[in-house]
């Protein structure tokens, strides 16, 4: 278990290309729910900054949407993202993020290998 205020921040810079830098705030481990869970982490991204597009190989990745507003990139289709909205990126397929409002975007990021 843990709770909020106890979990590690960690802040990546230009994640995938993209612009800006993220804030990474894991969960839990993948040696705490074991090797089909590659991550399982809460995304603040502040405005402008995002997740650059990415291809995922032999595994998935879910965003969802908890606050803010934003663009996701659909296999190059741009889509708005908005509290509430779950976005999948199947094996094979590409995706990213950009915070295009003006309060931070966060979101729920579930990584799970084939």
């Amino acid at each position: 278990m843990t709770r909020e205020g106890e979990r590690e921040l960690v802040k990546v810079e230009h994640v995938n290309g993209g612009d800006g830098y993220i804030v990474r705030e894991t969960m839990v481990t993948s040696e705490e729910v074991g090797e089909a869970c590659k991550m399982y982490a809460r995304i603040h991204l502040q405005p402008g900054c995002e997740v650059g597009y990415h291809e995922h190989h032999g595994e998935t990745e879910s965003y969802f949407i908890l606050t803010g507003h934003g663009t996701y990139d659909d296999n190059g289709e741009k889509q708005p993202a908005n509290p509430g909205d779950l976005f999948l990126c199947k094996d094979g397929d590409a995706h990213g993020i950009k915070n295009t409002g003006d309060e931070e975007l966060t979101f729920m990021a579930l990584i799970l290998k084939k």
